[in-house]
């Protein structure tokens, strides 16, 4: 086996950073659902990916610039994170019946989203695909950079609302005690109806990064579960911080296998830290 040279491991570690980033975008918003609510959202990610293509469409059909989709795809996914919520909470849905619902919800989204956009692959042509920068021997593509700032800028601004402001610490308290906060007059259906909002509005901006790198295709969907479940779960459910790093770390992880190996080892290393970790952590499984 021929070792990759110094400039190639590099590159590939920032490769790593970048779809790690983007890992843990996506388990942003599910590991608060899942952490705080006890909603396991699989929708989720069929939101994220319903997002790209609505973004495909604003930019490619439209005219619009991608960044600026999110001046509607953010409140409309907000709306859409709201609705759920309030059906599984009309039913009394419990947290392994939400895993249920929600992935019932994914195959609805995804028949849609083939309906009406069909199976074949989009490619969303931007003004951002093709710039780089360059670092030395390395190459910083725009999207991705894009991507990075994103997951960066709404991690710490969650961590920040959910330590530092009321609603943050009310969805702790629900999270820890939910008839105890409500006795002290927190508003449960409420906080979670605007928790799920924001979780709802979380994918729709990952699904915009989604749009700006990758080729999209409905079946897709099922292909970033495992990964950022694992993200989620070594991150740690409820954490603002944890997904995002624990993406970085199993992204890294990845892009440096690929270097030495194969492709196809790449998603034995996510699964293995997680195991690891259930194994070596056994109470934050």
């Amino acid at each position: 086996m021929t070792l990759p040279s110094a400039t190639l491991l590099a590159q590939s570690a920032l490769s790593g950073v970048f779809i790690g980033s983007l890992y843990g975008l996506l388990g942003l918003g599910l590991g608060l659902s899942w952490g705080l609510l006890h909603v396991i959202n699989l929708a989720h990610f069929a939101f994220a990916f319903l997002a790209a293509y609505v973004c495909y469409q604003l930019a490619s059909v439209g005219g619009m610039d991608p960044l600026v989709t999110l001046a509607l795809i953010v409140p409309l996914f907000f709306a859409l994170g709201v609705a759920v919520q309030w059906l599984l909470a009309r039913f009394s849905v419990s947290p392994l019946n939400s895993l249920l619902a929600t992935f019932g919800l994914t195959a609805i989204i995804e028949a849609g989203i083939q309906g009406y956009w069909t199976a074949d692959f989009r490619k969303l042509e931007s003004a951002y695909a093709g710039e780089k920068f360059r670092i030395g021997a390395l190459y910083v593509p725009l999207p991705e950079l894009l991507t990075l700032i994103f997951a960066l800028t709404l991690t710490f601004a969650v961590f920040a609302a959910m330590r530092y402001t009321r609603l943050g610490r009310a969805l702790r308290a629900l999270a820890e005690d939910a008839p105890i906060a409500s006795a002290f007059g927190v508003d449960a259906k409420l906080h979670a109806l605007l928790l799920s909002g924001v979780c709802g509005a979380l994918a729709g901006i990952a699904g915009v990064c989604l749009a700006l790198s990758f080729t999209l295709t409905p079946s897709q969907i099922y292909a970033w579960v495992g990964v950022v479940f694992a993200a989620v779960m070594l991150g740690g459910l409820g954490s603002a911080i944890g997904p995002l790093v624990a993406g970085v770390v199993i992204g890294v992880s990845e892009a440096v296998t690929m270097a030495f190996a194969s492709p196809s080892w790449a998603p034995i290393v996510s699964f293995t830290l997680l195991i690891l970790l259930l194994l070596l952590r056994p109470e934050r499984s």
